[in-house]
């Protein structure tokens, strides 16, 4: 068990070693008291088995001192769970989400948010690489937060059960769809935290890292502004003019961020799981509308998810872009942000 950078967390390293000690001693008295009277009271020696029955004083020691024993542990254990659990009084509240494969962070004060995803080379994963120090623990975008602040997280899911693990702050909850579990930390150092999904969520469970970088208040407000700055540019792309390279160009970054895991980065997929976007007829090379349908809302029954609520007008047009126009596909057409607008507007 590592000690954590976290008070919480050295409280249950410094509880589970105070109770592996005292498993120790236990052992080593039990065990003890065991193999010596195997030896010294062995046939071989003469020895005569008792012949006293229900020793009323022996039966309220061997009770009396486990119990006070389960006492003495209790105390130490309370408090730290205690501690554990105390989410009052926050300075920040993140609201975690756990998506088939990816987390989405909301700063819920701040009013800022952002998806999560594995940053790890394909080439590595394919074992056409040499795998870093960092294999499978790098994201894109890693949670930030300054040092010396309470900060609550709120866990849940849009999908299926995930369980956010971040081993050196101590944290490991749950994400439930339809509940919130609730957990904080106050980290002391700046540095950065890496953990995982340690719920097995799916066919790439393994995919969903889940990187903490904590900063100092100075450049945790710079950072701060920096995505908040980032967000209203976001929100100004979506009425701006796009040329085709520009959102070919788009569009490659969120397929191989998002879409590449299930259906390759060659657009060739798994069938029947994953069907292949290279010329499909159904998909990719077919009406417009049914593509951007499925890439909103999902397809019922297959394993393809909604990203409607994942990836923004700017995103969705710009895959939808390079998925018909990718892999000799060459559909020629160009979907613009304004054109997932008015698919949205048209479906409420």
């Amino acid at each position: 068990m590592r000690e954590g950078v976290t008070a919480v967390s050295q409280s249950i390293y410094n509880l589970h070693m105070t109770i592996f000690w005292i498993c120790v001693v236990i052992g080593i008295i039990v065990f003890g008291v065991m193999f010596w009277s195997m030896l010294m009271h062995r046939k071989s020696r003469g020895a005569k088995p008792a012949t006293f029955h229900e020793n009323t004083l022996v039966e309220i020691i061997w009770t009396t001192i486990p119990f006070l024993i389960l006492v003495f542990m209790a105390i130490p254990a309370s408090k730290t769970l205690i501690e554990a659990y105390n989410a009052d009084e926050a300075e920040i509240d993140i609201k975690i989400t756990g998506y088939q494969w990816k987390w989405k962070y909301d700063y819920l004060n701040e009013k800022i948010g952002y998806f999560s995803n594995l940053s790890t080379p394909r080439d590595e994963i394919n074992n056409l690489k040499p795998k870093n120090a960092n294999y499978l623990l790098e994201v894109d975008e890693p949670v930030v937060v300054p040092v010396n602040k309470k900060v609550r997280f709120l866990i849940t899911s849009a999908d299926v059960i995930h369980s956010w693990w971040v081993p050196e702050l101590a944290v490991k909850k749950d994400a439930i769809p339809g509940f919130i579990n609730e957990a904080w930390t106050k980290i002391e150092k700046p540095g950065t935290y890496r953990g995982q999904c340690t719920e097995l969520c799916g066919k790439d469970h393994g995919f969903m890292p889940i990187v903490i970088e904590a900063k100092s208040e100075e450049d945790y407000q710079l950072w701060l502004a920096s995505k908040q700055e980032q967000a209203e540019k976001e929100k100004e792309l979506t009425s701006k003019e796009w040329t085709m390279d520009e959102l070919m160009t788009r569009g490659e970054k969120v397929y191989n961020t998002t879409c590449a895991v299930c259906h390759q980065p060659n657009g060739e997929g798994m069938p029947p799981v994953f069907p292949a976007l290279k010329g499909s007829t159904l998909i990719t090379t077919g009406d417009v509308k049914n593509h951007i349908d499925i890439i909103v809302n999902g397809k019922q029954g297959t394993a393809m998810q909604a990203f409607g609520k994942q990836l923004s007008e700017v995103d969705i047009a710009a895959v939808t872009t390079y998925e018909r126009n990718a892999w000799g596909n060459n559909k020629g057409d160009m979907v613009t942000p304004q054109d997932i607008v008015k698919f949205n507007e048209a479906a409420q």
